[in-house]
């Protein structure tokens, strides 16, 4: 695997145009596209729902990366899975039996992810690691893109990263929030492999070479 997976996140493209926002991504030789379901609930914004992976799903051969910040999610988690999500995040803070729906995304052939927002423990996810594909470290409030990173979050990369170790685990380790020039070298020493990039993507002159610059800050770490 190369580090770093590279996936911008379709929340900080034009959605009225949502086909050429996946043509950049693409041609900016990025590795996945991640997709914020927001449901105004758990999160304080509106994205989209099923339909928007399910009318995308045929217009790119890169693995979709669903993150829902939604309440409840497994009650939508088989409709995602079956519109084409690759990965499936949900948050730890939106459902009790986590690990039964980790389970269940699973058994539905999706990867597994779990996420946490900023306030939450990382210790919080021992029990879910062994069985998850992902998990996403929220270095923002979740909710709207173009915020600053919250340079403490990455503690919890490095913590994750060590446990990966430890354990002899495989999950990745991505970062979603304020990811850019000024904050990929610290995010590359952190451990994290998966960069979500929204706003320093879509809003570049040139947004393959924030990819290349992107893979550059990581060349010298070591997984």
């Amino acid at each position: 695997m190369e580090v770093p997976i590279i996936a911008p996140s379709l929340l900080s493209a034009d959605f009225s145009d949502m086909r050429s926002a996946l043509a950049t991504i693409e041609g900016a030789e990025s590795d996945w596209v991640h997709m914020d379901v927001m449901d105004g609930r758990f999160v304080p914004n509106l994205t989209f729902g099923p339909k928007m992976v399910a009318d995308l799903r045929p217009h790119t051969h890169l693995p979709l990366d669903v993150h829902l910040m939604i309440v409840e999610p497994e009650v939508l988690v088989p409709a995602f899975v079956k519109a084409g999500a690759d990965y499936v995040t949900f948050h730890l803070e939106a459902t009790t039996h986590a690990h039964r729906l980790a389970q269940s995304i699973r058994a539905l052939g999706a990867k597994v992810g779990v996420a946490i927002v900023p306030s939450t423990p990382v210790s919080l996810l021992s029990e879910l690691l062994a069985i998850v594909d992902l998990v996403l470290v929220m270095t923002v409030d979740p909710g709207f893109g173009g915020q600053s990173l919250i340079p403490s979050c990455l503690d919890k990369c490095r913590s994750l990263a060590s446990e990966r170790k430890a354990r002899s685990l495989d999950y990745l380790i991505s970062v979603d929030g304020g990811v850019n020039s000024q904050t990929l070298p610290e995010i590359a020493r952190s451990g994290a492999d998966t960069l979500v990039m929204g706003s320093a993507f879509f809003a570049a002159a040139d947004p393959a070479q924030v990819v290349r610059d992107a893979r550059s800050a990581f060349r010298p770490q070591v997984r």
